[in-house]
């Protein structure tokens, strides 16, 4: 049974590896290769542990083989187009100016069905709606609806809004998170002064966020209403 624990966390340690290796993305958003190596390196990595009479490096050797295969296909793919088109296949237009290609429907075996759920995934019901869509090598589907169907935005209407990053968070559980708080030019101490004059202790603080403006928004582990607080403050102490 220690053998076995051993070889199970080694392994996972080993799979995580190489799926950091391989990108940060979502399954649904694994080109065709990357499916293939993950499918084969979940199961290649199950063998040693269900058999501990199989030594851990039939294992261990082609899972990172096949990694390293994977990041050298990566890296031709981004050099060699034709490559990419070969393995990963290439963009198909299914919609194109409010019609539907049926010739690229049939090509791809996307059914009427198909094509509708996809299209209700980003919140679309009626065809009609749709000015252009496009299926992705991921098999995701990526819409733009006509003019007549798109929501105003502020500038259609006149409306100036000035542009901002998100909030950043910079105290979880009581606690400062020391690399967002230098990335927002503000100091620990002028947080904890802001804290104090508003009698709150940093140990009661349970999400506390900061956007470029200064305008906090802090909620207490006791449950209570959030304020909005502003902080006025630059990146002198970082102690």
């Amino acid at each position: 049974m220690c053998v076995v624990l051993i070889r199970s966390v080694m392994l996972y340690i080993l799979v995580i590896f190489a799926v950091r290796l391989m990108g940060k993305r979502q399954l649904g958003e694994l080109q065709p290769s990357e499916l293939v190596i993950t499918i084969l390196v979940s199961n290649i990595a199950t063998l040693p542990i269900e058999d501990v009479d199989i030594p851990i490096m039939v294992g261990v050797t082609p899972i990172l083989v096949l990694v390293c295969f994977e990041v050298i296909i990566s890296w031709a793919d981004m050099h060699f187009p034709k490559l990419r088109r070969l393995i990963s296949g290439s963009p198909k237009i299914v919609v194109r100016g409010g019609c539907i290609e049926r010739d690229i429907l049939k090509e791809l075996r996307f059914s009427v069905d198909d094509l509708l759920m996809a299209l209700r995934s980003k919140d679309i019901f009626d065809l009609d709606e749709v000015q252009y869509a496009i299926v992705e090598t991921t098999g995701s589907i990526s819409v733009m609806k006509k003019r007549s169907a798109e929501s105003p935005v502020r500038s259609d209407m006149g409306i100036y809004a000035e542009n901002s990053d998100p909030p950043v968070l910079i105290i979880s559980d009581g606690k400062f998170i020391v690399e967002a708080i230098r990335s927002v030019k503000y100091s620990m101490s002028a947080v904890e002064i802001l804290l104090d004059a508003n009698g709150i202790s940093l140990a009661e603080v349970f999400i506390m966020t900061v956007e470029s403006s200064g305008r906090c928004f802090v909620a207490d582990i006791n449950g209570s209403m959030p304020k909005i607080l502003y902080l006025r403050g630059t990146e002198n102490d970082k102690s």
